[in-house]
């Protein structure tokens, strides 16, 4: 089976995210030399799933698609013909829900898959596909915007596995999903 894994920043009042999607406010705290552990999170990652928000957001950062793994974007509304061709043989649209698609997954010989994105984080967190989260809290309030987690239907157990802080003032959580929450 493919286990879901979560690395992602939030502000202090619990946004990902601006009302139109801009993340300015995290990129000021991106500090130069400041390792989050990202690349070594990344490594042990077979794809990435994310959002068709998440998909448009790093589609308008500049320079080059900055993921060298395969990518499947959850979405209803996009089409294979939104992805720009020079992506094609890294990038799937997929209308699958979770489950169907972390079995798609595990049959295609994936063992873990990096979730990415709030409406998918979710989805993933309401049917129990999320075995742990790496969340950054960055310390500004933003007042609005799309949260992290949303009505997910039922409690879901963490167990804190480590803190770190960083000079920049960000604070990484690293929780296991408890096995009686799935």
């Amino acid at each position: 089976m493919t286990t879901g894994h979560v690395y992602i920043a939030q502000s202090l009042d619990g946004y990902i995210a601006r009302p139109n999607n801009e993340m300015d406010w995290l990129l000021r705290y991106n500090k130069e030399g400041e390792d989050h552990g990202f690349d070594d999170f990344i490594k042990r990652m077979d794809g990435l799933i994310m959002g068709s928000n998440t998909f448009k957001t790093v589609l308008s950062f500049e320079g080059e698609w900055p993921y060298y793994m395969p990518v499947f974007v959850m979405s209803k509304s996009l089409t294979d013909a939104d992805v720009p061709e020079h992506l094609r043989d890294r990038v799937w649209i997929t209308d699958k829900e979770p489950a169907d698609l972390m079995d798609y997954l595990a049959r295609a010989d994936w063992l873990t898959a990096y979730i990415d994105g709030g409406a998918v984080i979710e989805s993933f967190m309401r049917v129990g596909l999320v075995e742990d989260i790496r969340l950054f809290t960055v310390p500004v309030l933003i007042g609005e915007g799309r949260k992290l987690f949303g009505n997910i239907g039922r409690d879901v157990s963490l167990e804190l596995l480590s803190t770190e802080d960083y000079a920049s003032g960000i604070v990484k959580s690293h929780y296991r999903i408890k096995k009686d929450a799935k």
